[in-house]
């Protein structure tokens, strides 16, 4: 059976330099209309948990989401979706610092400029201001990261930082944890608190 999911990763593989066909051939067998162009993937994890706690399935929707690798491969990704490739809608989201890629990218695919939304720092950052440091560290203890925080925070290059900056860096020191709390941390937002980048981008879709 057609998924997203073999459609990813033919898209993946054509942006590497591999062949697009099996991706034009399962974009005509599948109902996709708009790609979501992630840097990684806890901002996936992010998109997917508000998605679910909206009640939306995004696939059935036709908008494939998709991590990249990093910002720097959106210009490979945006020629092999966009009207240069595939024809499909362009959106995503990134950071403040890598705007200047996306942007480029939508250009050299012939994509709106404004398809696209922008995190003041990057998304775990939006998270944090909009629960809270408190709150997020409620939600670590809960997770049971209570005691590798402490001794994170224990660490002399963590003096001089805010705890909003301390609770940045620790929620990507480890493999995996990043991606945890992309969905742990927008599953307990309340709905009037979503960080207007990724409200906007969901209210988009």
């Amino acid at each position: 059976m057609t998924d997203m999911a073999s459609f990813r990763e033919a898209v993946t593989a054509w942006a590497a330099g591999g062949p697009g066909d099996p991706a034009r051939e399962l974009a005509g067998q599948l109902p996709v209309r708009t790609a979501v162009l992630l840097e990684g993937p806890s901002d996936v994890a992010a998109v997917g948990a508000l998605a679910a706690g909206l009640g939306r399935n995004l696939e059935a929707e036709g908008v494939c989401v998709l991590p990249m690798g990093g910002a720097m491969s959106v210009g490979r990704f945006a020629r092999v979706l966009g009207p240069s490739g595939l024809g499909l809608r362009l959106t995503g989201l990134c950071d403040e610092a890598e705007r200047r890629h996306y942007t480029r990218g939508w250009g050299q695919a012939g994509a709106a400029q404004q398809g696209f939304f922008v995190c003041a720092a990057d998304l775990e950052d939006e998270l944090i201001r909009a629960l809270g440091v408190p709150r997020v560290q409620e939600l670590v203890r809960e997770e049971g990261d209570l005691r590798p925080l402490q001794t994170f925070l224990r660490q002399p290059a963590q003096r001089g930082r805010t705890p909003q900056q301390q609770m940045r860096r620790f929620l990507g020191t480890t493999s995996g944890r990043k991606i945890r709390y992309g969905r742990v941390l927008v599953e307990a937002l309340d709905p009037d608190r979503v960080p207007a980048p990724l409200d906007d981008l969901l209210a988009d879709l």
